[in-house]
């Protein structure tokens, strides 16, 4: 919004952007399997993209995994990583 008025019908901001034909008409398609706009689909791509590549949201994303696993089942896992120091040359 620009001064407190609203911009065209959507609320947000608007961009143009170039893509490859075959990237669109695959939007098209999935956008309508889904159900979406294709504002939608776009915007929810892109801040996935976002998250995916944003170091502290990666790591955020591991820790929590991490947090889940049961710490008192580490048993394998100590054994495996035995045998690999055993057999790594020091």
């Amino acid at each position: 919004m620009l001064g407190g008025a609203k911009c065209g019908y959507t609320f947000g901001m608007k961009t143009a952007i170039s893509i490859p034909e075959n990237v669109y008409v695959e939007a098209q398609r999935l956008a309508r399997k889904l159900k979406k706009s294709r504002s939608q689909l776009y915007s929810e791509a892109i801040a996935e993209y976002i998250a995916r590549h944003d170091d502290d949201e990666v790591t955020e994303a591991i820790n929590r995994v991490c947090d889940e696993i049961d710490a008192e089942d580490s048993t394998w896992s100590a054994a495996a990583s035995r045998r690999v120091l055993e057999r790594t040359e020091w």
